[in-house]
């Protein structure tokens, strides 16, 4: 785990480097993990994403200012932020989850984000924190339409492919975990003419549609 190239790819250098080993060590690793400091970041980076788009966007509604950070503070786009960033790369795994891809699971990837921006507030305070958000990021803040925020991933990602005379994207569940109660899938979203293969979580079918669909949009419009 090499923490001070790690520091150094998202802009800041820790005072207690043992804050930002633990942000990246899952539970699966042992029993000092990151889920308290996800805890934490999850609360950081929404303010600071809703203090971005507050500046951003004066003349937005309360409800349009919430959908927005929604699209903006989701599992896929944390997930593509970490892949950026190679977080994986550096993620402290158990033996079961480096065996079955841990360190590509979106899920963990997200939560990765979260506990380092936790980190990074308890280590630097909110200034910190800020600075970090924006790095990470600001290219999907910069990227924002607000015209478009109304509509479902789904629905947007259609009418893209649709403008572009390109087939619609073929959805297949590629995964299932837990329980008949508390089942989580995970849906792969493929447009073949573009090259993209995308995967959403949710706990429906739906919802993890919506998630994959996403990130396809996030991909299809970055090419």
């Amino acid at each position: 785990m090499d923490l001070e190239g790690f520091s150094l790819s998202i802009g800041y250098r820790f005072t207690d480097p043992e804050l930002l080993r633990r942000a990246l060590t899952h539970r699966s690793h042992g029993a000092s993990h990151n889920e308290r400091l996800e805890f934490l970041g999850d609360s950081v980076v929404n303010c600071v994403v809703a203090l971005e788009l507050y500046e951003r966007f004066p003349r937005l509604t309360e409800g349009e200012l919430s959908r927005l950070r929604a699209n903006v503070v989701h599992q896929p786009s944390l997930a593509a932020v970490a892949q950026r960033f190679a977080f994986g790369e550096h993620l402290r795994l158990g033996e079961g989850e480096l065996r079955s891809g841990g360190a590509r699971r979106p899920s963990i990837l997200a939560d990765s984000v979260e506990a380092v921006i936790g980190a990074v507030f308890l280590d630097g305070g909110y200034a910190a924190a800020r600075q970090v958000v924006r790095a990470l990021l600001g290219s999907t803040l910069d990227a924002i339409d607000p015209a478009a925020s109304s509509k479902d991933p789904k629905t947007l990602l259609q009418e893209y492919l649709q403008a572009r005379r390109l087939a619609l994207p073929q959805y297949a569940v590629v995964a299932t975990r837990g329980e008949a109660h508390d089942q989580q899938f995970q849906v792969e979203c493929a447009i073949p003419e573009l090259g993209i293969r995308s995967l959403g979580e949710g706990a429906s079918r739906r919802g993890a549609e919506q998630e994959a669909a996403r990130e396809a949009y996030e991909l299809a419009t970055r090419t």
